[in-house]
């Protein structure tokens, strides 16, 4: 197989890789604020009186959130822009 085959494969499979990470980070984001919000307005109905409280410890939390998924955004960055795996492709091919 060239080095031209080889490096296109690669590619290809960096570009389904990260499609697949950032998809994932998304729905887990998803999922997180979904039952985030749903907790902080089952405690707000319970007890209305903490309900600030609540709302700052709930905006700590989004944040810890968006923060995972902006992890994961920088990741999938890096192995499209400055992909690791065609160094190794290239080493091993010989050119």
């Amino acid at each position: 197989m060239e080095l031209a085959a080889l490096i296109a494969d690669v590619q290809s499979i960096t570009a389904i890789t990260v499609g697949i990470l950032i998809g994932a980070g998304a729905l887990g984001t998803a999922i997180g604020f979904g039952l985030l919000g749903g907790k902080f307005l089952e405690g707000a109905a319970r007890q209305p009186e903490m309900a600030p409280m609540l709302q700052v410890k709930m905006f700590i939390v989004a944040g810890l959130l968006d923060a995972v998924s902006m992890i994961g955004v920088g990741i999938a960055l890096f192995f499209t822009f400055a992909n690791p795996f065609l160094g190794a492709v290239q080493q091993a091919a010989g050119a």
